[in-house]
């Protein structure tokens, strides 16, 4: 099934229940398989719940959903105001049985042509584990760049899920615009 032109929109409070599903299917457990973007192996538990998607999208941040003509959700990518005309860019979230079809890339797209409209954001950056390079490779391959920074992993922190692995770090990778 190839994705014909989604109709990508801001999320809304009645979408965050079937949103954390999607997510969570995308990152975790037997379901993310299907796709590449996986952490199953990386780490346990939960990716999101509703409460933590409605924390997500108050003082200037954001969700993009993409859904299909029957406003099922495909995916989303989150946004949030970031220092000196940057925004973080996270949470890219395509079903697992449609990743690599281009969804991916158009809600990447998306969130940065709206970081740059509504926030005039000259970057872009994010945070993807290190030892995800397939992943990197992708957002490399759209343009981003390693920075030389290095953000810790919250080990103890639930909320960002049980690691599997001690050696999990975040690197962060940046586009200008």
């Amino acid at each position: 099934m190839v994705i014909e032109g989604p109709n990508i929109r801001k999320i809304s409070t009645l979408d965050l229940k079937n949103l954390a599903e999607l997510v969570n299917s995308a990152y975790r457990g037997e379901s993310s398989k299907a796709g590449w973007t996986t952490e199953a192996d990386l780490l346990g538990g939960q990716r999101t719940d509703p409460d933590s998607l409605a924390q997500m999208i108050l003082n200037e941040q954001t969700i993009l959903v993409a859904e299909d003509s029957q406003k099922n959700l495909l995916g989303c990518v989150y946004l949030k105001k970031a220092e000196a005309n940057k925004a973080y860019l996270g949470m890219l979230t395509v079903k697992p049985k449609l990743q690599a079809q281009g969804l991916g890339k158009k809600l990447l797209f998306a969130g940065e042509k709206f970081a740059q409209e509504n926030w005039q954001a000259k970057a872009m950056q994010m945070t993807v584990i290190s030892v995800r390079e397939e992943l990197i490779a992708w957002y490399l391959r759209h343009g981003y760049k390693k920075t030389d920074k290095t953000e810790n992993f919250p080990y103890g922190d639930s909320r960002f899920g049980l690691p599997k692995r001690p050696d999990l770090l975040f690197i962060v990778l940046e586009k200008e615009f």
